[in-house]
């Protein structure tokens, strides 16, 4: 008979897996998470930008990574951090590591690679985050398998990239700035100097500028102080769409205004770069059909020779930038 052992067992230790840490540093919200090779999520996090991030980028960026690696391990989950991808919008030089120009985030010239990598200590890759967007939706999302997409997130501003031949165009960090096509030459001014752009016809914001103008000029309309539901922050684009779903004639002018300037820009992209896959992002493609459907139609008349594009919706939502971060850092890992 074998006599029990006074040894209690080992317990077992968990194996560390590698991890990537993908930070999207945005306007107002930093998405982070930390990124396996197989592209799944192991832990994410949303924190507030801090105002002044142009000045100690890379110590928030340690600050959010630490986070995250305490919150795995508290989890169960222990990692071991082999690089960082980080994608900042504006004009951003990948070859370098450089934010080039962020209005929003009130940088120049920031050596963003330099001042993360000596903070998080491993490897950094630093992107734009609509083409890391587009890479997300390539491996990940809707446009699996693609070698050629235009990849349109329309929010607050238009945004572009593209993919031509399977490699996203970067051209210095020039590339895809679509929302500054001008798509009416007599339009309204545009806060980058010039007139009629994309972003101030199409955009989520536009619409919802255009909506309220056109409401308070009707002639049966009360004046903004006397009724307050008329004035521009009353109504969002998403309740524009709703209206031209339900037919109201001013709602559906403006939209109607909105595509034809999108399919124009959108139209001139597919002419010169030969893509075949237009992938529709941001707040406004919540919209749906609302807005792809007319688009489809807009582009299929306006097309001559060129090849007729897919037009889909995005899959990934506000996590692509983040996950676009992760398959950088694989990439280069």
């Amino acid at each position: 008979m074998t006599e029990p052992s006074d040894t209690a067992a080992a317990p077992l230790v968990a194996t560390a897996i590698d991890v990537v840490a993908a930070i999207d540093v945005g306007g107002s919200r930093i998405k982070a998470a930390l990124v396996d090779r197989s592209l799944r999520v192991v832990t994410r996090t949303t924190e507030p930008t801090p105002p002044d991030i142009a000045h100690d980028v890379g110590t928030v960026v340690a600050g959010t990574v630490d986070r995250l690696v305490a919150a795995s391990e508290k989890d169960g989950t222990p990692v071991r951090l082999v690089g960082c991808g980080v994608v900042v919008p504006g004009l951003v030089d990948e070859g370098t590591g450089t934010g080039l120009l962020s209005v929003n985030l009130g940088w120049r010239d920031l050596s963003i690679r330099d001042l993360v990598r000596a903070t998080v200590g491993v490897p950094t890759v630093v992107g734009h985050d609509v083409r890391a967007g587009l890479l997300a939706e390539v491996r990940l999302g809707a446009a699996r398998g693609a070698r050629h997409a235009l990849f349109v997130p329309i929010g607050t501003g238009i945004a572009g990239a593209l993919m031509v031949d399977g490699a996203v165009l970067t051209a210095g960090g020039w590339a895809g700035e679509l929302g500054h096509v001008q798509v009416e030459s007599d339009g309204p001014p545009c806060p980058c100097g010039g007139r009629g752009c994309l972003e101030v016809v199409a955009s989520a914001s536009a619409i919802a500028r255009a909506y309220a103008a056109r409401r308070q000029s009707a002639p049966d309309s009360q004046s903004a102080a006397d009724n307050p539901s008329a004035t521009q922050h009353a109504v969002d684009a998403r309740a524009v769409a709703a209206k031209v779903a339900a037919g109201e004639p001013d709602a559906v002018a403006v939209w109607q205004r909105a595509v034809a300037a999108l399919a124009r820009a959108v139209l001139a992209t597919i002419t010169i770069t030969g893509i075949d896959l237009v992938v529709v992002g941001g707040g406004l493609a919540l919209s749906g059909e609302t807005l792809l459907a007319p688009l489809r139609t807009e582009l299929e008349a306006l097309r001559t020779f060129q090849r007729p594009p897919r037009v889909v919706l995005a899959e990934l939502g506000d996590r692509a930038g983040c996950l676009g971060a992760a398959c950088l850092a694989w990439d280069v890992g």
